[in-house]
């Protein structure tokens, strides 16, 4: 959690000279207000209206989640590259921590580092399907999620692996970046997807009267069938 706040923090620039204040930035001379947020919230114009944010939403994940993918996908969080043009990191520390040499931007951590994007096979593998993943992160959200038809179960068992995947390389990342330890992909694979999804389907397949019934091999095997949605 402290690591967490931190990574939040890195952009926030501090001045003695300047009184903090809030700034509400779709309408910065009229401030804040319900009629301004409504319209937000509802304009087909915003970047964000389109089918990749749509798909962030899930009733099933962690609200702090949700979050952290809205703020992926406007490119908002505070990866080296954005620190760096904010002046808050010197372009020299600016290098994935990773090891493989190149700026830690979001659309290289996620998609395109020979070891953090390593795990997006790993997980087509896992659930049993083919794949090239989209070099954009709005593109690779559309396409992951409906690779698999157009079944609107699936489609949410994509998205709510989608959103873990995001999210457990970002907690590796912070990991690395702060703590200086390493986890390697095939067991943040296994940490995530025995640890931290189990737990939660039960709740998730109660809407359909199920009951998850099946060992870690079977689910590790063949996680559609498991499901009733293979």
């Amino acid at each position: 959690m402290l690591e967490e706040c931190r990574s939040l923090l890195f952009d926030v620039s501090l001045h003695v000279d300047v009184i903090d204040h809030w700034l509400w930035l779709p309408e910065p001379s009229e401030g804040y207000s319900v009629q301004g947020a409504y319209h937000l919230l509802t304009s087909k114009d915003l970047p964000l209206a389109d089918s990749a944010a749509e798909m962030i939403w899930h009733k099933k994940v962690p609200l702090k989640v949700l979050v952290f993918a809205w703020r992926l996908l406007r490119d908002r969080l505070p990866t080296k590259s954005n620190l760096v043009s904010r002046g808050v990191m010197a372009s020299e520390a600016a290098l994935c921590v990773s090891g493989c040499g190149t700026i830690e931007s979001a659309q290289h951590l996620w998609l395109s580092c020979f070891a953090f994007a390593s795990l997006w096979p790993m997980v087509r593998d896992w659930i049993g399907f083919m794949g090239v993943d989209s070099n954009v992160l709005s593109g690779h959200f559309v396409q992951f999620v409906h690779s698999t038809g157009v079944s609107k179960a699936r489609k949410s068992f994509l998205q709510l692996i989608c959103l873990l995947c995001v999210w457990v390389l970002w907690t590796e990342r912070n990991n690395r970046f702060f703590n200086n330890t390493i986890t390697n992909i095939p067991r943040l694979l296994l940490i995530g997807f025995l640890i931290i999804l189990l737990p939660i389907f039960p709740g998730w397949l109660k809407a359909k009267n199920a009951t998850f019934m099946f060992g870690t091999n079977r689910w590790w095997s063949n996680p559609l069938q498991c499901l009733g949605i293979g």
